[in-house]
Protein backbone atom coordinates (compact mmCIF):
# COMPACT_ATOMS: atom_id res chain seq x y z
CA UNK A 1 0.00 0.00 0.00
CA UNK A 2 2.60 1.84 0.73
CA UNK A 3 4.41 2.11 -2.20
CA UNK A 4 1.11 2.13 -4.45
CA UNK A 5 0.28 5.50 -2.35
CA UNK A 6 3.67 6.98 -2.35
CA UNK A 7 4.87 5.79 -5.98
CA UNK A 8 4.02 9.53 -7.44
CA UNK A 9 5.83 11.20 -5.22
CA UNK A 10 8.75 12.92 -6.28
CA UNK A 11 11.57 12.67 -3.76
CA UNK A 12 13.87 16.07 -3.04
CA UNK A 13 16.62 14.72 -1.11
CA UNK A 14 19.53 15.45 -2.30
CA UNK A 15 21.40 11.99 -2.53
CA UNK A 16 23.50 12.18 -5.40
CA UNK A 17 23.31 8.13 -6.22
CA UNK A 18 24.68 7.03 -9.32
CA UNK A 19 21.59 4.37 -9.77
CA UNK A 20 18.76 7.03 -8.39
CA UNK A 21 16.63 8.61 -11.09
CA UNK A 22 15.26 11.31 -8.34
CA UNK A 23 15.78 14.77 -9.36
CA UNK A 24 18.92 15.12 -7.29
CA UNK A 25 20.51 11.62 -7.90
CA UNK A 26 23.94 11.35 -10.42
CA UNK A 27 21.75 8.65 -12.70
CA UNK A 28 22.22 10.75 -15.69
CA UNK A 29 25.59 12.25 -15.61
CA UNK A 30 27.17 8.79 -14.90
CA UNK A 31 25.43 6.97 -17.66
CA UNK A 32 26.04 9.86 -19.77
CA UNK A 33 29.68 9.96 -18.98
CA UNK A 34 31.03 7.66 -22.03
CA UNK A 35 29.33 11.15 -24.00
CA UNK A 36 31.13 13.40 -21.81
CA UNK A 37 34.64 11.75 -21.79
CA UNK A 38 34.70 10.71 -25.74
CA UNK A 39 37.27 7.78 -26.06
CA UNK A 40 38.01 7.58 -22.53
CA UNK A 41 37.17 4.59 -20.34
CA UNK A 42 35.22 5.06 -17.83
CA UNK A 43 35.74 2.53 -14.70
CA UNK A 44 32.77 2.44 -11.78
CA UNK A 45 34.38 1.37 -8.63
CA UNK A 46 32.42 -1.63 -6.64
CA UNK A 47 35.35 -0.92 -4.00
CA UNK A 48 37.64 1.89 -2.29
CA UNK A 49 39.71 3.68 -3.83
CA UNK A 50 42.44 3.30 -1.43
CA UNK A 51 41.92 -0.80 -2.00
CA UNK A 52 41.44 0.08 -5.68
CA UNK A 53 44.67 1.68 -5.78
CA UNK A 54 46.81 -0.56 -3.20
CA UNK A 55 45.70 -4.11 -4.09
CA UNK A 56 43.99 -3.90 -7.84
CA UNK A 57 46.25 -5.46 -10.03
CA UNK A 58 44.14 -4.41 -13.23
CA UNK A 59 45.44 -0.79 -12.50
CA UNK A 60 47.84 0.36 -14.84
CA UNK A 61 49.89 2.85 -12.93
CA UNK A 62 52.36 3.46 -15.69
CA UNK A 63 48.94 5.40 -17.70
CA UNK A 64 47.18 9.05 -16.10
CA UNK A 65 43.83 9.23 -14.84
CA UNK A 66 41.32 10.89 -13.96
CA UNK A 67 39.05 10.24 -10.83
CA UNK A 68 35.58 11.49 -10.13
CA UNK A 69 33.30 11.68 -7.23
CA UNK A 70 30.19 13.86 -6.93
CA UNK A 71 28.67 13.50 -3.15
CA UNK A 72 27.40 15.09 -0.25
CA UNK A 73 31.08 14.53 1.10
CA UNK A 74 33.68 12.14 1.16
CA UNK A 75 32.40 9.92 4.13
CA UNK A 76 34.03 6.61 2.86
CA UNK A 77 37.48 9.04 1.93
CA UNK A 78 39.27 8.38 4.75
CA UNK A 79 42.39 10.54 6.37
CA UNK A 80 44.37 6.94 5.13
CA UNK A 81 42.45 7.42 1.02
CA UNK A 82 43.17 10.82 1.39
CA UNK A 83 47.01 10.40 1.65
CA UNK A 84 46.71 7.64 -0.71
CA UNK A 85 44.61 10.30 -3.63
CA UNK A 86 47.33 13.20 -2.99
CA UNK A 87 50.04 10.44 -3.59
CA UNK A 88 48.04 9.49 -6.90
CA UNK A 89 48.06 12.93 -8.31
CA UNK A 90 51.72 13.96 -7.13
CA UNK A 91 52.34 11.02 -9.93
CA UNK A 92 50.58 13.26 -13.02
CA UNK A 93 47.16 11.80 -12.62
CA UNK A 94 43.99 14.12 -11.39
CA UNK A 95 40.89 14.05 -9.44
CA UNK A 96 37.33 15.89 -9.57
CA UNK A 97 35.88 15.86 -6.49
CA UNK A 98 32.42 18.20 -6.28
CA UNK A 99 31.50 17.80 -2.72
CA UNK A 100 29.87 20.23 -0.07
CA UNK A 101 32.21 19.45 2.55
CA UNK A 102 35.86 18.70 2.13
CA UNK A 103 38.02 16.66 4.72
CA UNK A 104 39.88 18.61 6.87
CA UNK A 105 42.87 16.48 6.30
CA UNK A 106 42.41 17.18 2.27
CA UNK A 107 42.12 21.22 3.41
CA UNK A 108 45.45 21.17 5.37
CA UNK A 109 47.38 19.32 2.95
CA UNK A 110 46.31 21.43 -0.07
CA UNK A 111 46.41 24.57 1.76
CA UNK A 112 42.55 25.69 1.16
CA UNK A 113 39.47 26.43 3.92
CA UNK A 114 35.75 26.73 2.19
CA UNK A 115 33.15 28.86 3.95
CA UNK A 116 29.19 27.69 4.03
CA UNK A 117 26.61 30.23 4.50
CA UNK A 118 23.71 27.68 4.02
CA UNK A 119 25.43 24.82 6.09
CA UNK A 120 22.23 24.65 8.71
CA UNK A 121 19.80 24.55 5.92
CA UNK A 122 18.54 21.09 5.48
CA UNK A 123 14.59 20.93 4.99
CA UNK A 124 13.52 20.46 1.15
CA UNK A 125 11.27 23.73 1.64
CA UNK A 126 14.03 25.71 2.65
CA UNK A 127 16.82 24.38 -0.18
CA UNK A 128 14.10 25.96 -2.89
CA UNK A 129 14.37 28.99 -1.91
CA UNK A 130 18.48 29.11 -2.56
CA UNK A 131 19.62 29.79 -6.22
CA UNK A 132 22.45 31.24 -7.61
CA UNK A 133 23.99 32.28 -11.13
CA UNK A 134 27.38 30.18 -11.67
CA UNK A 135 29.95 31.78 -14.26
CA UNK A 136 33.55 30.02 -15.76
CA UNK A 137 36.51 31.93 -16.41
CA UNK A 138 36.88 30.72 -19.80
CA UNK A 139 36.16 32.79 -22.76
CA UNK A 140 36.93 29.99 -24.99
CA UNK A 141 33.29 28.43 -23.91
CA UNK A 142 30.48 29.76 -25.96
CA UNK A 143 28.27 30.36 -22.83
CA UNK A 144 30.02 31.26 -19.38
CA UNK A 145 26.98 32.15 -16.86
CA UNK A 146 24.36 29.67 -15.67
CA UNK A 147 21.62 30.30 -13.57
CA UNK A 148 20.83 27.73 -11.22
CA UNK A 149 17.49 27.82 -9.63
CA UNK A 150 16.98 25.74 -6.28
CA UNK A 151 19.10 24.11 -3.69
CA UNK A 152 22.26 26.24 -4.34
CA UNK A 153 23.98 26.48 -1.05
CA UNK A 154 26.18 29.85 -0.52
CA UNK A 155 29.02 27.38 -0.19
CA UNK A 156 32.42 28.82 -1.92
CA UNK A 157 36.42 28.73 -1.48
CA UNK A 158 37.38 31.05 1.25
CA UNK A 159 41.51 30.66 1.41
CA UNK A 160 43.73 28.84 -1.04
CA UNK A 161 47.04 28.63 -1.72
CA UNK A 162 47.45 31.56 -5.05
CA UNK A 163 50.48 30.34 -6.39
CA UNK A 164 49.37 26.83 -6.69
CA UNK A 165 45.73 27.46 -7.35
CA UNK A 166 43.46 28.39 -10.09
CA UNK A 167 39.89 30.13 -10.12
CA UNK A 168 38.38 28.37 -12.56
CA UNK A 169 34.64 29.30 -11.80
CA UNK A 170 32.67 31.53 -9.44
CA UNK A 171 29.22 32.50 -8.54
CA UNK A 172 27.63 36.06 -6.78
CA UNK A 173 26.92 35.87 -2.64
CA UNK A 174 26.18 39.50 -1.68
CA UNK A 175 26.82 41.09 -4.53
CA UNK A 176 30.55 39.67 -4.44
CA UNK A 177 31.95 37.08 -6.78
CA UNK A 178 33.50 34.10 -4.91
CA UNK A 179 35.21 31.13 -6.27
CA UNK A 180 33.18 27.71 -6.16
CA UNK A 181 35.31 25.70 -8.93
CA UNK A 182 39.06 25.79 -8.22
CA UNK A 183 42.25 24.19 -10.08
CA UNK A 184 45.34 23.27 -7.05
CA UNK A 185 48.31 22.30 -8.83
CA UNK A 186 49.65 18.67 -6.29
CA UNK A 187 52.85 17.48 -7.95
CA UNK A 188 52.63 16.48 -11.48
CA UNK A 189 49.45 16.20 -11.71
CA UNK A 190 46.09 18.28 -9.97
CA UNK A 191 42.98 18.47 -7.80
CA UNK A 192 39.92 20.13 -9.29
CA UNK A 193 37.64 21.10 -6.89
CA UNK A 194 33.69 22.02 -6.62
CA UNK A 195 31.93 23.19 -3.85
CA UNK A 196 27.81 22.36 -5.74
CA UNK A 197 27.46 18.88 -6.32
CA UNK A 198 24.22 19.39 -6.82
CA UNK A 199 24.91 21.09 -10.22
CA UNK A 200 25.79 17.69 -11.43
CA UNK A 201 22.54 15.99 -10.32
CA UNK A 202 19.53 14.78 -12.46
CA UNK A 203 17.64 17.91 -11.79
CA UNK A 204 20.28 20.19 -13.87
CA UNK A 205 21.19 18.10 -16.30
CA UNK A 206 17.58 17.66 -17.82
CA UNK A 207 16.42 21.28 -17.32
CA UNK A 208 19.55 23.30 -19.59
CA UNK A 209 22.65 22.73 -17.52
CA UNK A 210 24.22 20.16 -19.17
CA UNK A 211 26.11 22.62 -20.98
CA UNK A 212 27.44 23.56 -17.47
CA UNK A 213 28.59 20.09 -16.42
CA UNK A 214 29.96 19.45 -19.76
CA UNK A 215 32.40 22.47 -19.81
CA UNK A 216 33.19 21.76 -16.15
CA UNK A 217 34.36 18.06 -17.34
CA UNK A 218 36.21 19.73 -20.01
CA UNK A 219 39.10 21.10 -17.94
CA UNK A 220 40.23 17.26 -16.86
CA UNK A 221 42.48 16.09 -19.12
CA UNK A 222 42.62 13.22 -21.81
CA UNK A 223 42.52 10.25 -19.79
CA UNK A 224 40.88 7.11 -18.39
CA UNK A 225 37.91 7.79 -16.24
CA UNK A 226 37.53 5.96 -12.47
CA UNK A 227 34.00 7.02 -11.24
CA UNK A 228 33.66 6.46 -7.68
CA UNK A 229 29.93 6.48 -6.42
CA UNK A 230 31.76 5.83 -2.71
CA UNK A 231 29.48 2.60 -1.72
CA UNK A 232 31.79 0.86 0.23
CA UNK A 233 34.76 0.89 2.94
CA UNK A 234 38.14 0.23 2.72
CA UNK A 235 38.84 -3.24 4.27
CA UNK A 236 42.67 -3.08 3.83
CA UNK A 237 43.57 0.42 5.20
CA UNK A 238 44.52 0.81 8.77
CA UNK A 239 41.44 1.00 10.94
CA UNK A 240 43.08 2.94 14.06
CA UNK A 241 41.47 6.21 12.72
CA UNK A 242 37.51 6.43 13.96
CA UNK A 243 36.26 8.01 10.62
CA UNK A 244 33.21 6.12 10.70
CA UNK A 245 32.36 7.27 14.10
CA UNK A 246 28.61 7.01 13.74
CA UNK A 247 28.68 10.43 17.03
CA UNK A 248 30.69 11.89 14.66
CA UNK A 249 28.08 11.58 11.38
CA UNK A 250 25.17 13.35 13.85
CA UNK A 251 27.53 16.39 15.41
CA UNK A 252 28.01 17.28 11.63
CA UNK A 253 24.16 17.95 11.65
CA UNK A 254 22.44 20.46 13.84
CA UNK A 255 19.20 18.80 13.61
CA UNK A 256 21.09 14.89 14.23
CA UNK A 257 23.08 16.33 17.16
CA UNK A 258 20.19 17.90 19.07
CA UNK A 259 18.33 14.57 18.23
CA UNK A 260 21.42 13.20 20.25
CA UNK A 261 21.88 15.25 23.42
CA UNK A 262 17.86 15.08 23.65
CA UNK A 263 18.07 11.44 23.60
CA UNK A 264 21.25 11.33 26.14
CA UNK A 265 19.40 13.63 28.48
CA UNK A 266 16.35 11.73 28.45
CA UNK A 267 18.41 8.34 29.01
CA UNK A 268 20.11 10.48 32.06
CA UNK A 269 16.68 11.47 33.85
CA UNK A 270 15.30 7.93 33.04
CA UNK A 271 18.54 6.25 34.92
CA UNK A 272 18.52 9.01 37.74
CA UNK A 273 14.49 8.32 38.38
CA UNK A 274 14.81 4.54 37.76
CA UNK A 275 17.59 4.37 40.41
CA UNK A 276 16.13 5.34 43.68
CA UNK A 277 14.98 2.91 45.97
CA UNK A 278 11.80 2.04 44.70
CA UNK A 279 8.98 2.56 48.37
CA UNK A 280 7.88 -1.19 48.54
CA UNK A 281 4.31 -2.19 48.67
CA UNK A 282 2.46 -1.15 51.57
CA UNK A 283 0.66 -4.45 53.00
CA UNK A 284 -3.24 -4.19 53.60
CA UNK A 285 -3.12 -4.22 57.71
CA UNK A 286 -6.63 -5.46 58.44
CA UNK A 287 -8.53 -3.28 61.35
CA UNK A 288 -9.29 -4.53 64.63
CA UNK A 289 -12.62 -6.11 64.92
CA UNK A 290 -14.58 -4.92 67.95
CA UNK A 291 -14.78 -8.57 69.79
CA UNK A 292 -16.60 -7.14 73.24
CA UNK A 293 -19.97 -8.94 71.85
CA UNK A 294 -17.74 -12.27 71.83
CA UNK A 295 -16.02 -11.21 74.67
CA UNK A 296 -19.15 -10.82 76.64
CA UNK A 297 -20.48 -14.04 75.14
CA UNK A 298 -17.99 -16.29 76.62
CA UNK A 299 -17.86 -14.23 80.18
CA UNK A 300 -21.57 -14.46 80.17
CA UNK A 301 -21.45 -18.28 79.20
CA UNK A 302 -18.64 -18.61 81.82
CA UNK A 303 -20.81 -17.36 84.92
CA UNK A 304 -23.78 -19.64 83.75
CA UNK A 305 -21.85 -22.78 83.54
CA UNK A 306 -20.91 -21.72 86.86
CA UNK A 307 -24.25 -20.98 88.11
CA UNK A 308 -23.21 -17.52 89.55
CA UNK A 309 -26.91 -16.09 88.94
CA UNK A 310 -25.79 -12.79 91.41
CA UNK A 311 -22.87 -12.00 89.00
CA UNK A 312 -24.51 -12.04 86.01
CA UNK A 313 -27.61 -9.74 87.65
CA UNK A 314 -24.86 -7.15 88.77
CA UNK A 315 -23.51 -6.98 85.55
CA UNK A 316 -26.70 -7.01 83.57
CA UNK A 317 -27.81 -3.69 85.88
CA UNK A 318 -24.13 -2.11 85.34
CA UNK A 319 -24.63 -2.88 81.81
CA UNK A 320 -28.36 -0.88 81.61
CA UNK A 321 -27.19 1.43 83.81
CA UNK A 322 -24.24 2.58 81.46
CA UNK A 323 -26.62 3.05 78.76
CA UNK A 324 -28.21 5.24 80.08
CA UNK A 325 -25.68 7.35 81.04
CA UNK A 326 -24.09 7.42 77.48
CA UNK A 327 -27.86 7.00 75.53
CA UNK A 328 -29.62 9.42 77.89
CA UNK A 329 -26.54 11.66 79.56
CA UNK A 330 -28.48 11.02 82.74
CA UNK A 331 -26.98 10.43 86.15
CA UNK A 332 -27.68 7.19 88.25
CA UNK A 333 -26.58 7.50 91.34
CA UNK A 334 -29.55 8.26 92.71
CA UNK A 335 -32.42 6.35 91.60
CA UNK A 336 -34.83 8.60 92.81
CA UNK A 337 -38.44 9.46 91.41
CA UNK A 338 -36.96 12.38 89.89
CA UNK A 339 -34.62 10.37 87.54
CA UNK A 340 -37.64 8.05 87.14
CA UNK A 341 -39.61 10.61 85.56
CA UNK A 342 -36.09 11.73 83.42
CA UNK A 343 -35.37 8.32 82.34
CA UNK A 344 -39.23 7.59 81.35
CA UNK A 345 -39.59 11.03 79.55
CA UNK A 346 -36.06 11.02 77.54
CA UNK A 347 -37.08 6.80 76.61
CA UNK A 348 -40.35 7.54 75.26
CA UNK A 349 -41.39 4.61 77.67
CA UNK A 350 -44.57 4.59 80.12
CA UNK A 351 -43.67 6.08 83.40
CA UNK A 352 -45.53 2.96 85.30
CA UNK A 353 -43.16 0.84 82.68
CA UNK A 354 -40.06 2.60 83.76
CA UNK A 355 -40.73 2.60 87.73
CA UNK A 356 -41.12 -1.19 87.68
CA UNK A 357 -37.90 -1.91 86.12
CA UNK A 358 -36.02 0.77 88.48
CA UNK A 359 -37.73 -0.86 90.98
CA UNK A 360 -36.72 -4.25 90.21
CA UNK A 361 -32.85 -3.38 89.59
CA UNK A 362 -33.37 -1.82 93.60
CA UNK A 363 -34.74 -4.65 94.91
CA UNK A 364 -31.96 -7.58 92.89
CA UNK A 365 -29.48 -4.70 93.70
CA UNK A 366 -29.92 -5.31 97.37
CA UNK A 367 -30.29 -8.68 97.74
CA UNK A 368 -27.52 -11.16 98.62
CA UNK A 369 -28.31 -13.96 96.43
CA UNK A 370 -30.31 -14.04 93.13
CA UNK A 371 -31.62 -17.16 91.07
CA UNK A 372 -31.90 -17.88 87.17
CA UNK A 373 -35.34 -16.87 87.10
CA UNK A 374 -34.58 -13.39 88.62
CA UNK A 375 -32.41 -12.73 85.98
CA UNK A 376 -34.70 -13.92 82.85
CA UNK A 377 -37.01 -11.35 84.24
CA UNK A 378 -34.65 -8.74 84.41
CA UNK A 379 -33.04 -9.65 80.79
CA UNK A 380 -36.45 -9.51 79.33
CA UNK A 381 -37.78 -6.13 80.96
CA UNK A 382 -33.98 -4.51 79.99
CA UNK A 383 -34.39 -5.28 76.65
CA UNK A 384 -38.20 -4.46 76.11
CA UNK A 385 -37.08 -1.03 77.77
CA UNK A 386 -34.15 -0.50 75.46
CA UNK A 387 -36.15 -1.88 72.52
CA UNK A 388 -38.81 1.12 72.78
Amino acid sequence: MFIIISCNKTDWTENFKEKEKSPFGNYIVYNEAETLFKNQKVTLLKENIYDYLELNTAFDSTKTHNYIAIKDGGYKLTNTGVAKLLDFVSKGNNVFLAFNSFKDSLKSSLKFTTNNLDKDVYEVKDLKKLDGTFELNNNAFSKTSFSFDRNIRRNYFLQYNKNTTSILGTFAVDGEKVPNFIKIHHGKGAFYLHTQPIAFTNYYLLNGKEEYAANVFSYLPNAAIIWDPQIKSSKYEDKKEDDHNVFKFFLEHPTLTWFLFVSLIGLLLFMLFNARRKQRAIPIIEPLKNSTVEFTQTIANLYLKEDDHTNLVDKKIAYFLEKVRSKYLLDTTNLNADFIEKLAAKSGNDLQKTKYLINTIITLNNKTECFEGELIVLHKIIENFLNK
